[in-house]
């Protein structure tokens, strides 16, 4: 199998603060780390893989900086790194990367599975896995929870709320992939070291010749960001504790009544 697997270079959510004076999130001491969801998509693609031969394409779209999630990527079995650094692709929105990124995947070979984690943790929007299906207009399976493959044919398990459904499709397919479907190896000294080593091909819009320059960076983007905010504090609770729980109810339903609740 040929598989080509996206990820991205977020922010640490755990890490970002909050300007308490002004309300603003600021990201800029946060650490960048491989987005969660994007290493059990590489963790899936390891795996089939190690079932059914063939090699893994790890691609991302980034600044230098973003090398680091490849290595990660290598480090843990994939075979070949793609960086997309451009700075024409700066500012641009998920249907904006996902046109680059869909350019790319045409350029770099043709594929018999994409994968895609269900989001990135610094956005959360969810949206370029499936729009990457439709710009090189093949199937889209998301949610994807457990994958197998015979012969030429994908049956993958999708998430939802009630349980998952049971899914057929031919391939070439593009998967986005939940947190359950597996956990990802951890990279051995050894192997970071080889990573640290391996060549990384760079690719810039010149070098996608489909690529519409009016799809792509802030004049490609449909979605414009005014403002990013943290939101406003809650009001601390009150605790009601008396004696005994039908004290504590006949308190809670004076309280109720004097702030006009019943």
């Amino acid at each position: 199998m040929e598989i080509l697997v996206c990820v991205k270079q977020v922010p640490d959510t755990a890490e970002i603060k909050v300007d308490s004076e002004v309300n603003k999130v600021d990201i800029s001491g946060a650490p960048k780390i491989l987005n969660p969801f994007d290493a059990n998509a590489v963790e899936a693609a390891i795996q089939l893989k190690e079932v059914h031969g063939g090699t893994v394409t790890a691609l991302t779209m980034g600044t230098e900086q973003a090398k680091a999630v490849l290595k990660e990527a290598i480090s843990v079995g994939a075979d070949r790194a793609v960086l997309l650094d451009d700075p024409l692709f700066q500012d641009s929105d998920t249907f904006a990367t996902s046109s680059i990124l869909a350019s790319a995947i045409k350029k770099l070979g043709n594929f018999d599975l994409i994968i895609c984690g269900k989001q990135a943790i610094d956005s959360d929007s969810g949206q370029v896995g499936s729009q990457i299906a439709e710009h090189l207009g093949i199937a889209q399976i998301t949610l994807v929870s457990k994958i197998e493959v015979k012969d030429k044919v994908i049956v993958v398990n999708r998430q939802h709320d009630d349980g998952h459904e049971v899914i057929q499709a031919n391939l070439p397919v593009v998967c986005t992939v939940v947190n359950t479907i597996n956990t990802p190896r951890y990279a051995t000294v050894r192997s970071k070291l080889a990573a640290n080593k391996a060549a990384i091909e760079v690719l810039k819009a010149v070098d996608l010749p489909d690529l519409n320059l009016g799809m792509i960076g802030s004049e490609g983007s449909p979605l414009k960001t005014i403002e990013i905010y943290a939101p406003p504090k809650k009001a601390p609770g009150v605790r009601i504790k008396e004696e005994t729980a039908a004290e504590s109810g006949v308190k809670l339903a004076k309280m109720l009544i004097a702030n006009k609740v019943i």
